[in-house]
């Protein structure tokens, strides 16, 4: 008589959602970090919706009870209504720290995600522990990374919906421009390309000082002067357009790159500022005056170019703290 053994399959193991160990620890190490960036948003965010649903409509409303809409000269059009106070306020804080988000995300890069974890000894601990340095330095990019894109891409996002709203009603007649550099670094693409830079640039700076006040110091300089740098090449990153007049300066109408005056035979030259004197003019070959611009048509050529050199430089600095570690752990 035989007897039937019932085989049992092995269980086969249970696939659960835990995050890999280096992604928890930079989590779990930088968690104060993380809420700061969350409360940070919040804040952000808050205004910018309140902006888009009720600043922006209360101060039109306002703009229009003080006669503007047609004309925006005069006492009654200067803009310090209380709606349009609260509203410029709100603006303020909002596009306020939009832009300082790329800045305070390179000195945490810089300081307390590279410089401070060398200078305590906490990365050399995890490189004998299975973990490569160049894996650990991915990680420590990677996690931050994500997150800070997430977070400035949703307040982009928010800023650009709030400035559709006000560029309706206003329709380029209010004191805020598409081209003013908070509006312009807040409504678009810029906004997690410059976080990404740096957060490239600070952990650079950190592995070179390996110190967290020294890191912080030069992160500090660091990203300022490219920031300032690429500023300057702004405005030309996309052929500017022309206007020209006979009598006096074209009027402004977009981001002003260049302006001066017309010889007969078309050449631009410096304004000798004749204004109406005749003799001035004909000794200088003066016979009109032009003004190099780019109209609001040009946002978004010129946030493209800018986002890709941007985005480059960060690749760069990265590449670059990636040989440095390489370098220095061999």
């Amino acid at each position: 008589m035989t007897t039937t053994t019932a085989r049992t399959a092995p269980a086969r193991p249970r696939r659960t959602l835990a995050l890999p160990g280096l992604v928890r620890a930079t989590l779990r190490l930088h968690r104060w970090a993380l809420w700061f960036l969350l409360l940070l948003v919040a804040v952000a965010a808050g205004a910018t919706l309140w902006i888009y649903g009720w600043g922006t409509d209360a101060a039109f409303t306002e703009f229009v009870r003080r006669g503007c809409v047609d004309a925006v000269t005069g006492d009654s059009c200067d803009f310090a209504g209380p709606a349009y106070t609260r509203y410029d306020t709100a603006e303020d804080i909002s596009g306020g720290l939009i832009n300082l988000l790329p800045l305070l995300a390179a000195l945490w890069a810089g300081a307390a995600l590279i410089g401070r974890e060398l200078e305590n000894g906490t990365a050399q601990l995890a490189w004998t522990q299975s973990v490569s340095p160049a894996r650990w330095l991915a990680a420590q990019l990677a996690v931050p990374a994500v997150l800070i894109t997430a977070g400035t891409l949703l307040l982009a996002l928010l800023h650009h919906l709030a400035w559709g709203a006000h560029a309706e009603l206003f329709r380029g007649r209010g004191p805020r421009q598409w081209h003013d550099n908070s509006n312009y670094f807040a409504n678009g693409a810029l906004v997690p390309a410059y976080a990404l830079l740096g957060l490239a640039v600070g952990a650079l700076m950190g592995l070179l000082v390996r110190r967290s006040m020294a890191a912080l110091g030069t992160t500090f300089f660091a990203f300022l002067t490219l920031e300032f740098v690429i500023s300057l090449l702004r405005p030309y990153l996309w052929p500017v357009e022309t206007l020209t007049s006979k009598n006096g300066y074209p009027d402004y109408i977009g981001m002003v790159v260049d302006d001066g005056a017309l010889t007969s035979t078309g050449k631009h030259i410096t304004d000798p500022i004749c204004v109406a004197d005749t003799q001035c003019l004909a000794r200088h070959d003066v016979v009109g005056y032009y003004r190099d611009y780019h109209p609001s048509s040009h946002f978004w050529p010129l946030q493209l170019m800018e986002t890709g050199l941007v985005l480059a430089l960060a690749a760069a600095a990265t590449a670059a703290a990636f040989w440095l570690l390489r370098r220095r752990t061999v």
